[in-house]
């Protein structure tokens, strides 16, 4: 293959690409207007019907404090951790940067033969993205663990305030009585009541810590309970059912993306299975990706294509997941 026939499958390669991110980021941004919009039709439901100060609490979108952030929370937005939640990782957030630095700077040197120069991006690439998905995984399965035990949690409530405990008390027995972490959160709700903090303000404070959107509809309920009056059981019985039937919904749709998923993985894994059987049965065959200069650029090119391609299809089955 010439040179121009080599240039031309790059440049088809990186449109193709540039394409897949346009349209991944279309979709990202429909489902923010979508965001917007049901926050924008809640709030013109509930105002009617606010009879004191109006709720500033988004069940959608996490609250903004309007303090500038330090040096300390744009670090840990790049790298993906947060200060506040630095008791829930089981190893300080510098051990795992540090370690991660070390992963980026021996994937340079591995790389660097066959890509040059250009093997210093792997570094960056490596420290932030191992950083990011190490954080991401902890959050991620702490709140799926929050979200499963919650119901369960507004049940024990709704039964305490209808035989008559106060919703304090309610909360105070969901601390004694529920599995961790759920426990513990509560724990650190009742500790900061006992402290005089208002009853909205920390579950509003617990909903903003956990970043799950059900926590912030239990905390607008909470908020509106004591501004407006209401049936306060009737509502958290209403939210724990949706969140079950959400679970449900969430099961169900990664039974029906099950295909899509191993196709993915297979995918992913089945061009370093024929390279090792090909350097198995013909080592100086596959090794010319190492060595030559246009099996260098072939090789870095079906990297980069490989990589975005899973890349867009993990995106593509979490957005269609509920």
């Amino acid at each position: 293959m010439n040179d121009t026939a080599l240039q031309s499958f790059l440049l088809i390669g990186g449109c193709l690409s540039l394409i897949g991110l346009g349209i991944s980021g279309l979709m990202l941004s429909r489902a923010h207007v979508d965001n917007e919009r049901r926050s924008k039709r809640i709030t013109e439901l509930l105002e009617p019907h606010v009879r004191t100060a109006q709720v500033e609490l988004s069940a959608f979108s996490l609250a903004d404090d309007g303090n500038p952030r330090d040096w300390g929370a744009s670090l840990g937005k790049i790298f993906g951790f947060h200060e506040e939640r630095a008791e829930l990782y089981p190893v300080h957030w510098s051990i795992v940067v540090m370690v991660t630095f070390l992963l980026g700077l021996a994937a340079h040197y591995a790389a660097d033969s066959m890509f040059g120069s250009l093997s210093w991006l792997l570094l960056p690439t490596v420290w932030i993205g191992v950083s990011r998905t190490f954080f991401n995984q902890i959050e991620t399965k702490r709140r799926d663990i929050l979200l499963s035990q919650f119901p369960d949690a507004l049940a024990m409530i709704v039964r305490s305030i209808r035989v008559g405990v106060p919703v304090i008390d309610a909360i105070r027995n969901v601390s004694l009585s529920s599995p961790p972490p759920t426990a513990g959160e509560f724990a650190n709700l009742v500790e900061q009541i006992s402290l005089g903090t208002p009853l909205d303000e920390a579950i509003t404070e617990l909903a903003n810590r956990t970043g799950l959107a059900e926590y912030r509809f239990f905390a607008t309920s909470i908020s509106l309970q004591t501004q407006t009056g209401g049936t306060l059981s009737e509502t958290l019985e209403n939210l724990a059912d949706v969140i079950r039937k959400r679970a449900a919904l969430k099961a169900r749709g990664y039974a029906l993306t099950a295909e899509a998923r191993t196709s993915s993985m297979i995918l992913a894994l089945l061009p370093f299975i024929i390279g090792g059987m090909l350097y198995v049965i013909n080592p100086s065959y596959i090794m010319l990706l190492f060595t030559d200069p246009t099996g260098k650029t072939f090789f870095s090119s079906a990297v980069i294509s490989l990589t975005l391609g899973v890349l867009m299809i993990r995106a593509i089955i979490k957005k269609v997941l509920p």
